[in-house]
């Protein structure tokens, strides 16, 4: 089991702050609603020499250990990088919606991508919002990230509406057969195509993750940076 803090934003009550207890990680991959976009990610990682699932979506199961909201997560090597992707978490004040990155290793993608998963750690933000009060609105819901650089250049990564993705219902159903979260789980909800080539971070490049809700006029956002360690044979 892991333990995380949350600052909650309800549409209709003031914030609150409530500590979550996640025993069950889960990541839905390749959660694409669209068959061409589905397939057009999995292109992007066939380059890599990544094969392709057996099924989709797929539910990866992580452990919960990997879940962070520090600032700076330790990676080995230079060949890993982020995703920006809605997490839904089980809470005592209902389902909350966080902003999170599916860091994965994509040198050992190219072998087996639960095990590339599995390595990294999992940044999420520290803010949320109650899934009741934007599952009327979800697929109205963008996401973004950036990537900068150690020398400070930043660009635009990932950018899109989540309405190209599964809505969260349909993954928990398809998941355990019920139309809700399971309790005390964690689900990281799918990811976006990338604009140009999937990058790699070194040692000081950050990643910036934007989950924007344009009906209540709000965001979501989280920053964090990675730090290469050493590979030795």
């Amino acid at each position: 089991m892991t333990t995380l803090s949350f600052n909650v934003f309800p549409v209709d009550a003031a914030s609150a702050s409530t500590t979550v207890d996640i025993n069950d990680l889960v990541i839905a991959g390749w959660a694409g609603r669209d068959p061409a976009a589905i397939q057009a990610h999995i292109d992007e990682l066939a380059a890599l020499g990544v094969a392709p699932p057996s099924a989709t979506p797929c539910f990866y199961r992580l452990a919960a250990g990997l879940l962070t909201q520090d600032d700076t997560i330790d990676v080995l090597g230079a060949h890993s990088g982020g995703e920006v992707e809605c997490v839904l978490l089980d809470s005592p004040l209902g389902t909350l919606v966080a902003i999170g990155s599916d860091h994965t290793d994509r040198e050992v993608e190219a072998y087996g991508v639960a095990v590339s998963k599995q390595v990294c750690a999992k940044p999420l933000g520290n803010d949320a919002w109650l899934y009741a009060d934007v599952a009327p609105h979800w697929d109205r819901l963008t996401m973004r990230s950036w990537l900068t650089g150690a020398d400070g250049e930043r660009r635009l990564y990932q950018s899109g509406a989540v309405n190209g993705l599964l809505e969260p219902a349909d993954l928990w159903r398809r998941f355990s057969g019920a139309a809700a979260l399971p309790a005390r789980s964690a689900m990281f909800g799918g990811t976006l195509a990338v604009h140009g080539a999937i990058a790699a971070m070194s040692s000081g490049d950050a990643f910036e993750l934007e989950l924007h809700d344009p009906v209540l006029g709000r965001t979501l956002k989280h920053r964090y940076s990675v730090a290469s360690l050493p590979v030795v044979a």
